[in-house]
């Protein structure tokens, strides 16, 4: 009897850990890229040596993200207060939590605010702004109305208040760092004012919101090293994953190489507001359609093996975005696309459609992409910031996967 050949299985040519990567860190040994660096790299000598050469690529994005708000606790006046209703600049927060907590929505708008009463609104202020006040270090006026208890009598408070005021404030985003996302256009006779800005009728431009090949999510499509725990740049100081997002999509349409090319994965994030900065929280005013929270993440990529280091070398021509019409399918969730257009496309100004060129603009700002990019592989390599092994990954799947 002849012995047969079993076959060898085929397993990574390089490999490291999260320990080792840190390790490598605090004696100041660390090789970091930006995501665009990266490319350079793995272009001249593959994945394997550039996996065996790198050991965290960072990534950044700076656009609008509704789904943010902060909790607010504002310490207990004497007499106590439940805080049944609050208000911080005319701007309502939600009190249903506890005594004196807070949550403060990004998009809630001031109790005088005509909206769209006279269309297109301005929404010249909201909870956004609020947040950004807050870090700016300005003061703001708090209101809170209750019922009154045994336990808290008082019924009304009303007071300036600055952020060092606040015992604890923290920035909990429930749905941030879209994977990929819409390429908005109109195909009405209209103008329509849309949280994708001002679409002129009849396709006249194009708007996008995505930093493509420096984008966080589209570095690590598959979750492979992005979870619970993983430690991030947010708003200018350091936060954390704390779960997957609302809007969570682990199963998007992919392209051979892996590439989302429509939503799919969002994240959940949490950091301390009294260490962020007003230049990566900014409010914004969409015309028409409300308020919004410029928000600035990074998040480090540890190249744990070839397959990462591939990852991160995206580049734009490679990822693609749904074209959606905003006039219609959009507002009507039909689920249809007019078609795909690369990011590479997408940043040289203009894309081509239905036979015509059209001009296309982002509402994310990849310079401020980059800057993220870059002030978090300083902080990587001043040993500043350690790599936060994810408890959990958030896997294509959607299922718990311990790491």
């Amino acid at each position: 009897m002849v012995a047969q050949k079993t076959k060898k299985a085929k397993g990574p040519k390089v490999t490291k850990t999260y320990q080792d990567i840190n390790e490598r860190i605090m004696k100041g040994q660390a090789v970091v890229l930006t995501a665009e660096e990266m490319i350079h790299l793995v272009e001249e000598k593959g994945a394997v040596k550039a996996a065996s050469e790198v050991d965290v690529v960072t990534t950044g994005t700076f656009g609008p993200m509704c789904s943010s708000g902060a909790f607010l606790n504002f310490g207990h006046p004497s007499p106590r207060i439940r805080a049944h209703r609050v208000w911080l600049n005319n701007v309502s927060a939600y009190g249903g939590i506890a005594a004196v907590d807070a949550y403060l929505g990004a998009t809630e708008l001031p109790e005088d605010d005509p909206m769209n009463k006279v269309f297109p609104g301005r929404f010249p202020y909201g909870g956004a702004h609020v947040i950004h006040d807050l870090v700016a270090g300005r003061e703001i006026e708090l209101r809170a109305s209750s019922y009154g208890t045994d336990c808290y009598p008082s019924k009304e408070l009303k007071k300036k208040v600055r952020l060092k005021d606040f015992p604890q404030a923290f920035l909990f985003n429930p749905r941030n760092g879209y994977q990929n996302y819409n390429c908005a256009v109109n195909l009405s006779d209209r103008t329509r004012y849309t949280y994708m800005g001002i679409l002129r009728p009849r396709c006249a431009n194009a708007n996008y919101c995505s930093a493509g090949q420096l984008s966080p999510l589209l570095n690590d499509p598959y979750f492979r090293t992005i979870g619970v725990g993983t430690r991030i740049f947010l708003g200018g100081g350091e936060g954390f994953v704390s779960f997957y997002g609302t809007q969570h999509n682990p199963t998007p349409k992919r392209t051979a190489k892996g590439v989302p090319v429509t939503g799919g994965g969002t994240l959940a994030l949490v950091g301390d507001l009294k260490q962020m900065h007003k230049r990566w929280l900014v409010g914004a005013s969409f015309e028409g359609y409300g308020v919004s929270l410029y928000v600035g993440l990074g998040i480090p990529i540890p190249i744990l093996d070839e397959r990462m280091a591939a990852f991160t070398a995206v580049k734009d021509k490679h990822l693609f975005a749904p074209i959606v019409d905003y006039s219609n399918d959009y507002p009507q969730n039909t689920g249809q696309t007019i078609g795909q257009v690369s990011y590479a496309e997408l940043k040289s100004g203009k894309i081509k459609l239905r036979g015509r060129e059209i001009p296309a603009a982002p509402l994310s700002s990849y310079s401020r992409a980059v800057e993220i990019a870059e002030t978090l592989k300083d902080w990587i390599r001043k040993k500043r910031f350690l790599l936060g092994e994810p408890q959990w990954l958030l896997p294509p799947g959607g299922k718990k996967k311990s790491t």
